[in-house]
């Protein structure tokens, strides 16, 4: 099997296409254009920057055109590049198809489906289980298909609910752990806590973020939906403002997006629930691309740390 671009090393040469993700104008300090390109195909991404650009170049190498290129792969400031020699944008007759260039939660979407329903299953408390429903109803087949993020963690198909359902197993875990933790509520803020990411990003594909996305964000679009919601279910009470509230806190703190921090048991656990399912995704999947003995490049939502792969992590160990 061809190796993907997520497995390359520096020095090695890349022949191959790539699918565009994203495309940005910038201009050297002796004024000179040039396109910063983040190129990507089912495995990861990597960064390239197409020097002496033109206005014919800025036109042609978009978001979502796939290409045909050819470079070495660099080092640049503790992470890896791609140096371009030579890039066309695809043709028809190259038999090539974006689907393929897109990465995928490794679980498939049906798995994803009957895991999320099986925890709705369990909860007991009517009003928090049919608020939920609604929820999964509402969204569909977005739920199982929309990315949990557009960079840094479950950033492919099938990440918010591959997210989502982790987060479900550690809860099931702790709550053995922690019997006196509301589970019901637990259960219902961790499938809740990103939807509002479905209005927040644009899609599956080169995901951006939306007008709502940048201007509101999607934890107040997600509390506002759960009032919502909960009016025409003519459900009111503490349940719907303590399950607002655990959206509203998911991220912990002001300055990571959450307007107040937690302030119930279990929005402290969703918080951390979070927190643990996140970097992990982020640690696996960098690891995953390098050998024991080596480090990984610099993860930036880790605080730029680069993680070393001991060498008796060895699949035959």
């Amino acid at each position: 099997m061809k190796k993907g671009i997520g497995q390359y090393a520096i020095g090695e040469s890349f022949a191959g296409f790539l699918l565009i993700k994203e495309a940005t104008k910038g201009v050297t300090t002796n004024g000179k254009p040039f396109l910063t390109l983040i190129f990507c195909d089912s495995s990861g991404e990597i960064e390239a920057k197409l020097w002496d650009s033109t206005k014919e170049d800025e036109a042609t190498f978009v978001p979502e055109q796939i290409v045909e290129l050819a470079g070495e792969i660099i080092q640049f400031r503790g992470n890896l590049q791609l140096k371009v020699t030579s890039i066309r944008p695809a043709q028809p007759t190259d038999g090539v198809h974006i689907s393929q260039f897109i990465e995928k939660a490794p679980v498939d979407k049906e798995v994803l489906s009957e895991k999320i329903m099986e925890a709705i299953f369990e909860m007991e408390n009517a009003n928090l289980q049919r608020i939920v429903r609604a929820f999964v109803k509402k969204y569909g087949e977005a739920l199982l298909t929309y990315p949990a993020a557009a960079k840094n963690h479950h950033e492919y198909v099938s990440g918010l609910a591959h997210h989502i359902v982790s987060m479900l197993s550690i809860a099931k875990e702790l709550t053995n752990i922690y019997p006196s933790v509301n589970k019901d509520l637990l259960y219902a803020g961790i499938i809740l806590h990103d939807l509002g990411k479905l209005k927040e990003l644009s899609g599956v594909v080169t995901t951006t973020y939306t007008l709502e996305g940048k201007l509101l964000g999607h934890i107040p679009m997600m509390v506002e939906a759960i009032g919502e919601v909960a009016s025409e279910l003519k459900i009111e009470g503490e349940e719907v403002t303590i399950l607002q509230h655990l959206v509203l806190s998911h991220h912990g703190k002001a300055e990571w997006g959450s307007p107040t921090p937690p302030l119930v048991r279990e929005a402290e656990l969703l918080h951390l629930i979070d927190m643990i399912d996140a970097k992990m995704n982020i640690l696996n999947r960098a690891l995953d691309k390098v050998q024991p003995g080596e480090f990984t490049a610099r993860l930036f939502p880790m605080e730029n740390r680069s993680f070393y792969k001991p060498l008796f992590d060895r699949k035959d160990s």
